[in-house]
């Protein structure tokens, strides 16, 4: 059986489960035979209306056997843009559930794992077209999450997010929550997937040392990269960072021959990010991007585009925090990245506000499952043992806790 590195358990490791849980919303659609949101059945015109997107999405389908994984993990594919509008009808009023051995949490990621790397795919989700269509897939999905109806997953049953095995593996008893209460008191499972932690659950590394830097998210090391580019071909293998393509061409002159660390986050941990440094919020930059575009050169990434977190940090939905550092450490920034449905990254910061180190700079809406933070040529002096990046990808990495110790300038 095949077993496949998929990091931060955004999908199962074994493909089996995937195609279960694939075949099992296949019918679940079927069944349920509703029709079409109003979205889904804008996108639908979307396709057949413009030429180059029929082509796209007919295509994308057509090729996929240049793709399919070893005949032993079981071959179950979506098998044409019509198959795929329904099955992403019946996602938009469900939630993901917990499963600890095959968790879903990125379901329209799944149904697209297969066409999103053909020739047809790569193209289709870097259009600005596509990903303005898909942002209000999107959205329509988070109203659906943000609603109360959304709560159904969150109960004690083997697949609801309240079960031992869950509260377990999230250490609930570190977050905010009311045990007693229905739902333990979240109004929502985004209400649920942004939950906060209790005072004093992540103490942070030396408050009062500025050059001691703080993890800004519980995430795994990905990659730390030094003497970063003005411009570089993110696109390649080894997905070089590109600064003027990372930050939009905001204050990259500040950044060249500096640092980068990227770091992922898992499915089941903490999703608010925190100032790593004390300073002031010099800009907040959003960037609209793509959602589902993964690196041509990584070939087919059974968990795309998890494998090209480095290229996304280029491309995808993102929204930049330039923090000007109190001394030495000056201006830094935070990128919060989208990946795939996991898109949404919201500030809670103004700029030209003050903020001290291990204060919350804002949160991930079901959403911005890797991060970066940029560095100035020469200001990293080591980085902590545990923020070293570990395997291929960062596979092996460890979860760094928020607030803990990262790196000395």
């Amino acid at each position: 059986m095949r077993h496949t590195a998929r990091l931060g358990r955004w999908l199962p490791f074994d493909q089996k489960h995937l195609n279960d849980w694939l075949k099992k919303t296949i019918e679940g659609s079927k069944q349920k035979k509703a029709p079409f949101h109003p979205v889904i059945e804008e996108f639908r015109r979307m396709i057949e209306n413009d030429p180059e997107m029929y082509m796209y999405f007919t295509q994308m389908f057509e090729q996929q056997p240049l793709f399919s994984p070893p005949p032993e993990s079981g071959d179950i594919k979506i098998q044409d843009y019509h198959q795929m509008l329904e099955i992403i009808n019946h996602i938009l009023s469900s939630a993901p559930e917990f499963n600890t051995t095959a968790m879903v949490g990125c379901p329209i990621n799944a149904i697209l794992d297969f066409p999103m790397i053909t020739p047809a795919g790569l193209a289709a989700f870097l259009s600005p077209k596509v990903n303005v269509m898909l942002k209000k897939v999107l959205k329509a999905w988070t109203q659906y999450l943000d609603s109360p109806d959304s709560r159904y997953v969150l109960n004690d049953s083997e697949n609801g997010w309240l079960s031992p095995q869950a509260l377990q593996l999230l250490h609930m008893d570190d977050f905010l929550h009311d045990p007693k209460a229905p739902y333990f008191g979240f109004k929502s499972w985004n209400d649920f997937f942004i939950r906060q932690l209790k005072p004093g659950a992540r103490p942070v590394a030396e408050p009062d040392n500025d050059k001691v830097i703080a993890s800004a998210c519980e995430a795994a090391p990905f990659a730390i990269s030094t003497n970063v580019k003005e411009c570089d071909a993110f696109w390649l293998k080894s997905q070089p960072y590109s600064l003027r393509h990372m930050l939009d061409g905001q204050f990259v002159d500040e950044f060249i021959g500096g640092t980068v660390y990227q770091a992922f986050l898992s499915a089941d941990n903490y999703h608010r990010w925190h100032s790593p440094v004390s300073g002031t919020i010099k800009k907040i930059h959003h960037l609209e991007g793509t959602y589902f575009s993964e690196a041509p050169s990584e070939g087919f990434d059974p968990a795309g585009p998890c494998n090209s977190q480095g290229y996304i940090a280029h491309t995808a939905a993102r929204a930049l925090v330039f923090i000007e550092a109190d001394h030495p450490i000056g201006l830094m920034c935070l990128i919060a990245v989208g990946m795939a449905e996991v898109s949404t990254c919201i500030a809670t910061v103004k700029e030209q506000s003050k903020v001290k180190k291990g204060d919350q700079l804002g949160y991930i809406q079901f959403g911005g499952s890797t991060h970066c933070l940029l560095f100035r040529k020469g200001v990293i002096s080591q980085f902590a043992a545990q923020a070293l990046p570990q395997g291929p990808n960062g596979i092996s990495s460890p979860i760094v806790k928020v607030n803990s110790l990262l790196a000395i300038a």
